[in-house]
């Protein structure tokens, strides 16, 4: 079997993974790109010069990592892909009827980020409530005003908390805000209450969190007309997909004090175009897609890697499988 990883891994985690292969895999060593044993063969892109790359891939039976999805389509060997991100809109695109891409199964990093990303969630909203974010700035400025902005403090304690999206993320969320008694209701897909309820649910809400992925059916969830029954003393936080808020109408409720504040961990184009308003708005905090960051990342999603890949040789199934034709 041919292994390729497609994951640029720092010394460390290549350590990592390369260590827990040793038993039925050989990674190269400085002077080969790939070493085999008598049935498998590990393959690693960062070690091939660019123009190469794609012929490994072609050759592998696994791939670990991102791949450009234009390769897929020519491979005859391909069996298993396991990326190393929860998102997968890249592939989405693919004709998954045509037969050599019907015999790939591809796993995915659902739930993985759950932990981070609610707790960047929370943090931005704790920021933008505690006036953090201000303080930042002042300090930088050397200025000192802390008593003119204690009134202007808000609370997190007993908030109502409106969570679109119930996977890793949103269930994390709920969690974490236990701790501050918060009221919190989750939208889910296709238990009460649902998106359709939306309208009823958002005047009342306090703090709109979308944890919801890029599906046809979750784009615009939060489109303008949504947006304007929320109260002014609302704010809105989208760890999720740019997708799921009309962004224009967002950037314009926002400037005209129609909502309190935004965190945005994503948005609709990224990175975000230098001229966004975004940018410079003072009710906003854009935290750039590192919302799912964290020290060991990169040596757990190699664990998550070699825990599947411990199913796989067992033909036992796989963790996490995409399901393409409904988009999760």
């Amino acid at each position: 079997m041919m292994i390729y990883i497609h994951f640029p891994l720092p010394e460390a985690e290549r350590d990592l993974l390369t260590q827990a292969l040793q038993t039925g895999v050989s990674s190269p060593d400085s002077s080969s790109p790939g070493v085999s044993t008598d049935t498998d063969t590990c393959v690693w892109g960062q070690d091939l010069p660019a123009a190469q790359r794609k012929e490994a891939f072609l050759q592998a039976e696994v791939v670990f990592g991102n791949p450009p999805a234009d390769w897929w389509a020519e491979s005859r060997n391909l069996r298993w892909v396991q990326l190393y991100s929860a998102g997968f809109d890249p592939y989405l695109a693919l004709d998954w009827t045509r037969p050599e891409l019907q015999s790939v199964t591809v796993t995915n990093l659902r739930g993985f980020f759950g932990q981070p990303v609610a707790e960047t969630a929370v943090a931005g909203v704790m920021a933008l409530y505690r006036k953090i974010d201000e303080l930042a700035r002042l300090q930088a400025q050397s200025r000192w005003v802390g008593g003119e902005l204690r009134p202007q403090m808000n609370l997190l304690y007993r908030k109502r908390v409106l969570v679109l999206g119930a996977g890793a993320i949103g269930e994390t969320i709920m969690k974490i805000l236990r701790g501050f008694d918060c009221h919190v209701t989750l939208v889910r897909r296709s238990q009460a209450p649902t998106v359709e309820d939306l309208d009823e649910l958002l005047p009342e809400a306090d703090i709109i969190m979308a944890a919801l992925p890029d599906t046809e059916e979750t784009k615009n969830t939060l489109s303008a007309q949504r947006l304007a029954l929320m109260k002014p003393s609302a704010v809105v936080v989208n760890v999720g997909r740019g997708s799921a808020i009309d962004e224009p109408a967002l950037t314009d409720a926002l400037q005209h004090n129609r909502l309190a504040g935004a965190v945005l961990d994503v948005t609709y184009q990224e990175p975000l175009p230098g001229e966004s308003p975004l940018w410079s708005m003072t009710n906003v905090l854009l935290t750039q897609h590192t919302g799912g960051g964290y020290a060991e990342e990169n040596a757990d999603k190699v664990r998550v890697f070699l825990r599947n890949l411990d199913r796989y040789r067992a033909g036992e199934p796989l963790e996490n499988v995409v399901d393409f034709s409904r988009g999760y």
